[in-house]
């Protein structure tokens, strides 16, 4: 469906346009026409599908079209909370790309940065408020927050939220607000803590569940390669020499792994930035922006520095570590081939975590496609190491396990 056919006004239309959106999402086409007529609305739908522009069209919308004696002084009349800074930064320039259309002040507040310089922009006046939960809350305990002209709320990526043990501060920042307002809540999985949630803090909402939360975006093509731990740089420097591989997110599990990996790949010529959340906020901006700037032809990322980053013609994401928990597979892949793109997903396995790839597998309902890796062929057959517990004795490969790991399926 065309946006022209979602009954928004010509404004946003040249602005969506120039976002270089096409044609409404799912999310978007179910989305919109609800929160234009004032509903409130649990969205589920996947990574990468158009979320951000679901709830900021409609509001932008409803807040150009206000009789032109309530349009100023500019007061808060929109909150967005977001997981991560990261997050909280793209939305704001969704925001601020609209702005010239509509007229309408964003700002965004995150923590890990001076506070002066968000502090100064709130006072100027605004109309939209993006914010983390941490910063927000310090913001608004010292004053500088009036939040009784705050008309829509909007809580983006709750799951994460739930993730990262922000849960409790959104309940707190929740009553901060008017109890007449439209509430918008989106999340990529629906565990039940969140169903919970939407029962808690949505009025009589629309439920749009544009896919299970436990299913791969379709347009991503998923591969395999099972390989020896010790041998998995060498062999993610290898798949890397294919000029296909444009730009590449890599994640891993720890920040150690990240630091590490960042300085081989960097020895090795590959130009690469690490993002993970030992890092200051304004290196990890920096690490993004030279990311996005091509600057950078690899970001090595952590779960939590990553959910939420949009990156525009992101061609591959690396499953240099399988993750910990296999939704967080989903969230990494989504990455790529976002708003309808095609992209590719490389996983990286060694027989330790053959535990984790059989969660993955049956969490997305498919066996990810084997590639043949005859480079650095898997050999290190022994049991992983649980921690707390000492090393179980190693066993040799039998002639069946070498063959499984080392041939093409």
């Amino acid at each position: 469906m065309k946006f022209s056919e979602l009954e928004l006004i010509k404004p946003l239309i040249e602005a969506v346009t120039q976002l270089n959106y096409k044609e409404a999402s799912p999310i978007q086409e179910k989305a919109i026409p609800v929160l234009l007529e004032g509903r409130d609305l649990f969205g589920c739908a996947k990574t990468g599908t158009g979320k951000t522009a679901a709830f900021a069209l409609p509001i932008l919308q409803k807040l150009y079209l206000r009789d032109e004696s309530e349009k100023y002084p500019r007061t808060i009349k929109a909150l967005i909370l977001a997981p991560t800074r990261e997050l909280a930064i793209q939305i704001n320039e969704t925001f601020e790309i609209m702005r010239p259309f509509v007229n309408l002040k964003s700002a965004v507040i995150f923590g890990g940065v001076g506070q002066s310089s968000q502090v100064t922009k709130i006072g100027r006046g605004i109309d939209i408020l993006i914010a983390t939960p941490g910063r927000f809350d310090d913001l608004y305990k010292q004053g500088y927050l009036d939040l009784k002209h705050v008309e829509y709320f909007v809580l983006d990526e709750a799951d994460r939220m739930l993730d990262m043990g922000f849960i409790k501060d959104v309940r707190k920042i929740i009553k901060y607000l008017p109890a007449k307002r439209q509430t918008m809540m989106f999340s990529a999985t629906l565990p039940k803590e969140i169903e919970h949630l939407v029962d808690e803090i949505l009025n009589d909402p629309v439920r749009i569940m544009v896919s299970s939360g436990n299913m791969t975006v379709e347009k991503i093509n998923q591969s395999l390669y099972f390989v020896d731990k010790a041998n998995k740089a060498k062999l993610l420097m290898k798949l890397l020499e294919n000029p296909q591989i444009y730009n590449a997110i890599v994640f891993v599990r720890t920040k150690r792994n990240a630091d590490t990996l960042c300085k081989k790949l960097n020895k090795h010529g590959i130009p690469t930035e690490a993002i993970h959340g030992g890092k200051s906020q304004n290196a990890r901006v920096r690490a993004l922006n030279h990311f996005k700037a091509d600057k950078a032809r690899i970001l090595v990322a952590t779960d939590i520095a990553a959910r939420g980053i949009d990156i525009e013609n992101l061609t591959h994401v690396v499953n240099f570590d399988l993750p910990d928990q296999p939704e967080n597979y989903v969230h990494r892949i989504g990455r790529t081939a976002r708003a309808g793109a095609n992209g590719d997903a490389i996983t990286l396995c060694c027989y330790q975590e053959m535990s984790e790839l059989k969660d993955v597998q049956k969490f997305i309902k498919q066996e990810i496609r084997v590639c043949d890796n005859p480079y650095y062929p898997m050999t290190d057959l022994s049991e992983p190491v649980k921690k707390g517990a000492q090393s179980k004795q190693q066993h040799k490969p039998n002639r069946r396990q070498q063959r499984r790991y080392t041939k093409k399926k």
